[in-house]
């Protein structure tokens, strides 16, 4: 019989197993059977905290926004301190040592970072079919996204004491949209290096947005 849990570390613990089915199978591997098996319970007791897979794949969606967001936290908070330089030369090394530090992060977790495309794919097709919950979750995942990186360039705008010219937002727009298909292509090739020459690059063009 399975160990009581409260309901909240039960569902926790729920979440914990999907994103571990999910990242290493795939979402379609992902039904109430098998969660219920790795989570070591009853089916009964998975439909009890998500009524259908919908349900948990929108959970599981925030589930993963949380995380991308704290990896995002960790990797841009090391690397705030301009090496001896100013200006647009300090901000073009804060930029390049922020924008790398998120590569270990990446480079660990292919099947996480696989299953983010999935997951937004699924929430898209879901809005398309009408299911506007679903879709909210993709819009959630990149604004959550956006602010840690427009708070990401504002500090390192600062502190190398030059001004955005173009707004920050947007900046923080296109370096996203830069990295999600640097990873996307990465997924494809494998090719590190040459992931890494162009997110260098990357944070060229984006020097050439400040002042």
């Amino acid at each position: 019989m399975a160990k009581k849990l409260p309901a909240d570390e039960r569902r926790a613990q729920l979440l914990e197993a999907a994103l571990t089915i999910a990242a290493e199978r795939g979402i379609d591997a992902l039904t109430m059977r098998p969660l219920a098996a790795a989570a070591g319970t009853s089916v009964g007791i998975v439909h009890y905290h998500f009524h259908n897979k919908d349900t948990l794949l929108t959970q599981l969606g925030e589930t993963q926004i949380l995380q991308v967001n704290e990896g995002m936290r960790l990797a841009f908070g090391q690397y705030t301190e301009p090496a001896g330089l100013t200006g647009v030369p300090a901000l073009e090394d804060l930029l390049r040592a922020g924008i790398r530090g998120l590569w270990p992060i990446i480079e660990a977790t292919p099947n996480h970072q696989l299953l983010t495309y999935e997951l937004t794919a699924h929430a898209l097709r879901r809005r398309s079919a009408g299911d506007l919950a679903a879709g909210a979750i993709a819009e959630r995942q990149y604004r959550t996204m956006d602010a840690e990186t427009v708070a990401f360039l504002t500090l390192c705008a600062r502190r190398a004491g030059v001004a955005w010219i173009t707004p920050v937002e947007q900046v923080a727009r296109f370096a996203l949209t830069c990295v999600n298909g640097l990873v996307l292509r990465w997924l494809v090739d494998r090719d590190s290096d040459a992931a890494l020459i162009a997110l260098d690059d990357l944070a060229v063009i984006l020097t050439s947005k400040a002042r």
